[in-house]
């Protein structure tokens, strides 16, 4: 009997033991310590390049630096239009304009009078760095990371690994220091070539550290910019410093929000430039050092990133005014609180979107975008076309935040490529035609409609809606594109298409030339299932024109030196404002400010003399109808020319947990996640009740085995006692 009852007594067991396991969940992917802690869990799809923000300029960057950098200036969380605030500034900068002579001038006087403009900006005092092993002094006061021998580097894996830390406070120095690594010959920094057209003197700065860098080529050599003035950029005390702009840019006050213009002092420059830490990627360019809410932690960009609150933030606190409507939706129910309020970022990198969604269901992400895979199953139009979550979602609390992106995507033609560039005045010609022909096949509405379950708006030009000089209705459309029927634009026929791939000398796709199809190839940056879907897609579009269209897929780092060095022929990419101005759109045109000629952000490479001259007349212009007019006649010779298919402007859908709050999406205010707030208690209860295991199946399968297993006991017994009791009898 007592071997009888071991099955049952290992049933009670196992009953015991999936009860104990299941008082935690079992898919939870965190640690079990961390379950109630102060912590914001999203995600990330591709790993940043650069983190410096002397050369960062990319939205898979900005989500870490704009955290950790602090311009002297940023944008108030709540109100809209934007509106430009202090962050460590200790009022707004103050601008001045000069003659030619130096001559003080009034603040109305026409801009071209104005020889130069001077903005001063004071910061505010006691404002402390993260703590840096840069800063870590000895007894003696000598740094004492600054000149590390191979012994004392062996042990140094990580930023984490020195053992000592410190701080020290932000001056105005380190803002001027950080204006100086624009013109380092070995950053190649995107903005140089456009801030070397307004800051005085950058040009010569920027010649002047080259020939010091060829003079001095050992990679071992620090270059201290503290040694070389910049006579563009002065210091006035220990809190104040000036920049002197070359006639009038009223844009350049926004460029004071971002973090190209963020402080970096220089203990952490010349830390950071010993070649021994350099070749175990312990750099600038990695490891970010600044005095915003939070510090970067841990890096590990195939895997996870984590930002934690920086115990030296400086006092800041949540707005204490809005919109009218965002006391209604809560934004303000925690004015005049503290900032931050989440103690840790946990960016977990997620390449695919079903586990991305999945995990979101399951409560392990607390907010999440919307793949087109899964937009039905969140998200339904109510009347006159007002999207909303579908029951499901609300049944779990989740809600919607949609805003119109100030964003543009487009697909883009490499102007220095004899195919799609062209060469010579009939190449160019030719090409022209050609691009026009492929402008008109890729339907962009069909692509919205599908892949983006219509949540964005073809593109006539770069700008984007709600930016000065955007044009709707009939005075809006692409007239190369569209003709205007029934009072909307209607995309060509694909037989204009045709006829125009003819003129530029490939009918029905076959080069006259050579007699060979012709072959585009297309550079993009695909990752899941729904990317391969979209290239499927846009190959369709191109064999409208009998174009075979060769798909070249990379990583972004990699997609970033091939468009950097002009190795792409055709492709995709998007830009989101830096600031509300059409300059900011339109200035990714602009010939100087060619990718590979100049490093700058017109990835196209694209130059037109006459677009030039206008933008450089419109640039320094109020808005206005004189504006409005050489914006015109600028976007009319960007469609005839048609160096981008314009593509569309998105609109944004994002999902939230109901324990996620104060979010106000936007895409201009990038250093946001020191105003939201999480309910960690609210999530570990819905995670509980989301993913709790169903473990009866088990039991029962179980039971049902041992209850099998008693018939077959009983026989062995009875035959064991049947052999013993002849065992006695013989």
């Amino acid at each position: 009997m007592t071997k009888a009852l071991i099955p049952i007594c290992w049933l009670v067991v196992l009953s015991s033991l999936l009860t104990a396991c299941g008082e935690q969940n079992w898919n939870n992917p965190y640690a079990a310590e961390d379950a109630d802690k102060n912590i914001l869990y999203t995600v990330f799809t591709e790993r940043p390049k650069h983190l410096d923000p002397v050369q960062s300029y990319s939205s898979n960057e900005i989500q870490f630096t704009a955290q950790i950098y602090e311009p002297p200036l940023q944008y108030h969380y709540l109100k809209r239009p934007f509106e430009l605030i202090t962050a460590t500034a200790a009022e707004m900068p103050i601008v001045t304009f000069y003659d030619e002579t130096g001559q003080l001038l009034s603040a109305d006087v026409s801009a071209d009078k104005i020889a130069y403009s001077i903005y001063e900006i004071s910061i505010k005092p006691g404002i402390y760095y993260q703590p840096h092993p840069a800063f870590a002094r000895s007894s003696s006061g000598d740094f004492l990371y600054h000149r590390l021998n191979q012994k004392e580097l062996a042990s140094i894996f990580k930023l984490s690994d020195f053992p000592q830390t410190s701080t020290r406070e932000l001056i105005a120095e380190d803002y001027v220091y950080q204006i100086k690594r624009l013109a380092h010959p070995k950053l190649h920094s995107p903005i140089y070539e456009l801030m070397a057209d307004y800051i005085a003197e950058l040009r010569n700065y920027a010649e002047e550290l080259k020939q010091v860098v060829q003079n001095h080529p050992s990679k071992d050599t620090f270059l201290d910019l503290k040694e070389y003035p910049l006579g563009g950029v002065q210091i006035v005390d220990k809190y104040t410093y000036r920049v002197k702009i070359k006639g009038q840019y009223p844009q350049f006050i926004y460029w004071l929000a971002m973090p190209f213009f963020a402080p970096i002092p220089w203990e952490a420059d010349q830390f950071f430039s010993q070649s021994g830490l350099i070749q175990k990627n312990i750099t600038l360019d990695w490891y970010p050092i600044g005095t915003g809410p939070y510090m970067l932690t841990e890096n590990n960009p195939n895997l996870r990133m984590v930002l934690e609150r920086n115990p030296n933030f400086r006092d800041e606190y949540y707005p204490t005014e809005g919109m009218p409507e965002d006391e209604e939706q809560g934004l303000l129910a925690d004015a005049g609180k503290k900032l931050p309020f989440i103690d840790k970022i946990v960016f977990t990198r997620e390449r695919e979107n079903i586990p991305r969604w999945n995990k979101f269901l399951q409560g392990y992400y607390d907010a999440s975008g919307i793949g087109s895979d899964s937009f039905d199953q969140a998200v339904q139009l109510v009347s006159q076309g007002e999207a909303t979550v579908t029951d499901a979602m609300t049944e779990q609390g989740i809600r919607l935040e949609t805003t119109v992106a100030v964003s543009t995507y487009y697909m883009g033609f490499n102007m220095l490529d004899p195919i799609v560039g062209g060469k010579g005045k009939e190449g160019s010609e030719n090409a022209r035609k050609l691009r026009q022909a492929i402008s008109i096949a890729v339907d962009y509405e069909e692509f919205i409609s599908i892949f983006a379950n219509g949540r964005g708006i073809p593109a006539h030009s770069p700008i984007s809606p709600g930016i000065a000089g955007y044009r709707e209705g009939k005075e809006g459309i692409n007239t190369i594109v569209y003709d205007w029927m029934r009072d909307q634009p209607r995309r060509k026929s694909i037989e204009v298409a045709k006829t125009l791939l003819a003129e530029a000398g490939y009918p029905n796709g076959i080069d006259q030339k050579t007699g060979a199809p012709l072959i585009l190839y297309f550079d993009v940056t695909a990752r899941s299932s729904e990317d391969r879907s979209k290239l499927d897609w846009m190959r369709k579009q191109f064999q409208k024109l009998n174009i075979q269209l060769v798909i070249r897929s990379t990583d972004y780092n990699r997609f970033q030196d091939k468009i950097r060095k002009g190795n792409a022929q055709i492709f995709e990419w998007g830009w989101n404002a830096d600031y509300p101005d059409p300059e900011n759109f339109l200035f990714l045109l602009y010939g100087p400010q060619s990718k590979v000629a100049n490093s700058g952000e017109n990835a196209a490479n694209y130059s037109n003399s006459e677009y030039d001259f206008l933008f450089e007349r419109m640039k320094n212009l109020e808005n206005g109808i004189h504006r409005q007019q050489i914006i015109d006649r600028m976007v009319e010779i960007l469609r005839y020319d048609a160096p981008w298919l314009w593509g569309y402007h998105p609109k944004d859908y994002g999902l939230y947990h109901s324990w996620y709050q104060n979010v106000k999406p936007n895409r201009l205010s990038n250093n946001n996640y020191k105003y939201f707030k999480i309910d960690a208690k609210q999530r570990v209860q819905k995670q509980s009740e989301w993913n709790d295991p169903v473990l009866w199946p088990i039991v029962l399968v179980f039971a049902v085995i041992v209850i099998g297993l008693f018939p077959a006991v009983t026989a062995f017994r009875h035959r064991e006692r049947s052999i013993g009791v002849r065992s006695l009898s013989s």
